[in-house]
């Protein structure tokens, strides 16, 4: 339920910000993938996995004011849980990123325009546990969370194939900060998305 309102919310604030100032808005929504290296210590003692691989959908908003500059919020989810070691016995894990950042968009002709973004975030961990719980029960909080801070830069070329429909391949790299719960602080993850433009082309 919280994320359905603060999806809301994030709509709801591209809808004022591009009724008052902005030149336009985009929402999108996309699919891809975590690459990451692989641990060189990994063992039956020290079971740390890379961050990498399962199908992690997207949603993503901005606001683009003069200059082709605004502001844009992006967060990404590992659609189903991994099991981490890959033993049967082993426990379920989701990662969440998000990350809040400045964008940079040019455009080099009507249909193709660029996105480049920097800023930070954090991503959450979940561990799902096997006790049901209070919590587990009544709230649905079968897990514990492991937050750490990042910083991201990525970017992604749209192409308008339909008025103010686009396609967009990205590229995002994270560098997370004492990522302890896999092999490296250094994650990418490359998707694509389909979003629309609320203004001009």
């Amino acid at each position: 339920m919280r994320k359905f309102a603060f999806l809301a919310f994030v709509l709801s604030f591209l809808g004022l910000a591009t009724f008052a100032t902005a030149q336009q808005a985009d929402v999108a929504i996309g699919f891809g993938t975590l690459l990451s290296s692989a641990s060189n210590v990994t063992s039956q003692f020290n079971p740390t996995i890379a961050e990498k691989g399962g199908l992690y959908p997207s949603l993503s908003a901005d606001v683009i004011f003069h200059r082709r500059i605004g502001v844009e919020y992006d967060v990404s989810w590992r659609g189903s849980q991994g099991i981490y070691g890959g033993c049967l016995d082993c426990q379920p894990y989701r990662p969440i990123i998000s990350a809040f950042n400045a964008d940079f968009q040019p455009r080099l002709g009507k249909k193709i325009g660029v996105d480049l973004l920097g800023g930070i975030g954090w991503q959450s961990t979940r561990f799902y546990g096997y006790t049901p719980t209070g919590n587990c029960v009544y709230f649905g909080a079968c897990y514990t969370s492991d937050n750490h801070f990042l910083v991201h830069v990525g970017g992604g070329l749209r192409y308008y194939f339909w008025h103010h429909v686009f396609v967009r391949p990205e590229f995002h790299y994270y560098m997370i900060n004492n990522n302890n719960e896999f092999s490296s602080n250094n994650v990418v993850r490359v998707s694509g998305s389909i979003g629309y433009t609320i203004g001009p082309e």
